[in-house]
């Protein structure tokens, strides 16, 4: 379908501001070789950064990306060439915009010692602030002003190879992460002024990225009557999409989130801003409330992803064009809080043995891995589920965190804790563990609609086996 003429003269300026900048992003890849790899650490007893930097070599990795400045972490990556990307914190993103001092204070305290043994390639001030309502007031406009003073500090030291960005969720949109079509897409009305078209300008002037941090795997879960599994995991064979307002047509979800940003940027004026994708994946478990999470469908994104970029496709909208890829993540990650997914996106679990086989280069063919297990969970689950306290909390026998979580969970809601009080149907066994499994479940009852999550910082746990027991009765997932 032919675009409308508006519609059609603001690709065509896109296209044209985009062309001015392929040069240097074919130049600019993620390390060359591989996919990048998100090494976040909120875990226990997760490798050494040593052995972390053996782990990435080994699923080839092509570059590194870590969510603060940790000495520890810069000098094990020291000599291995891979660009490095190293972000600043988001609570002292206000004091940094208000002092040019305080940036450069942080320039020499946190990249000086390691650069350039350490190959830092990207400064990402801040990651998906405007995604925190709760620091719209003190941090969304201090954002660029903070850049800016990193900047500058950087200048003034003749540093000029670091490019600094700041990570966005797709949530930055006004649709979110599936603005169907592409060409409808564009940024919310509360930052689009206040704070994206100050961004774009910056990353314009400075000839950075626009870092986005863009799911495939959500906009399945969240759709899936109307959005394929194999679409959103690159092998959608012959289903299409055909964007009605540009005549685009697509063969996979992320395309359409990438081409959806781009979108957005050309109609504040700024469709050269080259693209980065800072984090992607897909989680390899999840909770029995949550669909599609298991290792069959990570390794099959992951290596369709690892295959696709390797040839440099570009999207539709931007085909040819290359640019910085980032998996999420080198661990899956414990002690991360929400819904079961948010653990589950690892390449290797914490003691350092791989979820499944990988090459990030995207050289190895597809038809050459072992065969995966089969994906158990890739529709709702119907049956009831349940919160208690989880298997290794019960080993570990961690009494004093189990106490203070069922303190909290009977301090919330309506008679939560009642059926576990002296002389009631759940007293008995009068056991910390036992309590707390009850109370869990009480509260997750009570608040899983509006958000609350079977979690109780990493000592619970959801399952399909009924803990009930003589005329203790738990209730279930579906009012039972």
């Amino acid at each position: 379908m032919a675009a409308a003429p508006p519609l059609r003269a603001l690709l065509l300026l896109l296209c044209t501001a985009f062309s001015v900048h392929m040069a240097a992003a074919h130049g600019a890849s993620a390390g060359g070789h591989g996919l990048g790899v998100n090494y976040g650490r909120v875990a226990d007893d997760i490798p050494s950064p040593r052995r972390s930097v053996e782990l990435l070599r080994a699923a080839g990795a092509g570059s590194v990306k870590i969510y603060d400045a940790n000495p520890g972490v810069l000098r094990a990556l020291a000599g291995t060439r891979w660009p490095v990307s190293i972000m600043v914190p988001n609570e002292i993103i206000p004091d940094i915009a208000a002092s040019p001092a305080a940036a450069g204070r942080w320039v020499a305290d946190n990249l000086v010692p390691y650069y350039p043994a350490t190959r830092v390639k990207f400064l990402l001030v801040g990651n998906e602030i405007l995604s925190d309502y709760s620091i719209v007031n003190s941090t969304w406009t201090r954002l660029v002003p903070a850049m800016e003073n990193i900047h500058l500090s950087l200048r003034k030291r003749g540093i000029s190879s670091v490019k600094i960005g700041t990570t966005l969720a797709m949530d930055a949109l006004a649709d979110g992460a599936f603005p169907r079509p592409p060409s409808a897409a564009a940024f919310r009305p509360d930052i689009a002024e206040s704070v994206v078209r100050p961004l774009l300008h910056f990353l314009n002037g400075t000839n950075s990225y626009y870092f986005v941090d863009a799911y495939p795997y959500f906009v399945w879960a969240g759709n899936n009557l109307t959005v394929s599994l194999d679409y959103a995991l690159f092998q959608g064979g012959r289903t299409r999409y055909v964007d009605p307002g540009t005549g685009l047509t697509y063969t996979n979800m992320l395309d359409e989130m990438l081409d959806a940003v781009a979108i957005a940027m050309a109609k504040l004026g700024y469709g050269g801003v080259k693209l980065a994708v800072a984090e992607t994946g897909w989680p390899n478990g999840c909770d029995f409330d949550q669909i599609g999470g298991n290792v069959h469908n990570a390794a099959i994104y992951n290596r369709n992803l690892a295959a696709r970029m390797a040839k440099n496709p570009g999207t539709p909208l931007r085909p040819g064009a290359k640019m910085p890829v980032f998996v999420f993540s080198l661990y899956n990650e414990d002690l991360k809080g929400g819904p079961g997914t948010e653990r589950h996106w690892g390449l290797y679990y914490a003691n350092g043995t791989a979820v499944y086989e990988i090459d990030l280069t995207g050289r190895r063919p597809l038809w050459s891995y072992p065969p995966l297990p089969a994906p158990e969970n890739n529709t709702p689950y119907k049956g009831p589920i349940w919160c208690v306290v989880s298997a290794a909390a019960s080993k570990k026998r961690n009494e004093t965190a189990v106490g203070n979580a069922l303190s909290y969970a009977c301090g919330q809601g309506n008679g939560t804790c009642d059926a576990i009080q002296p002389g009631k149907q759940c007293y008995l066994p009068n056991t910390t563990v036992a309590h707390a499994s009850y109370a869990f479940n009480s509260y997750w009852q009570q608040f899983r609609k509006i958000g609350a999550t079977c979690y109780f910082n990493n000592l619970a746990e959801q399952t399909i086996e009924d803990p009930s027991h003589g005329s203790c009765k738990f209730r279930s997932s579906l009012g039972s």
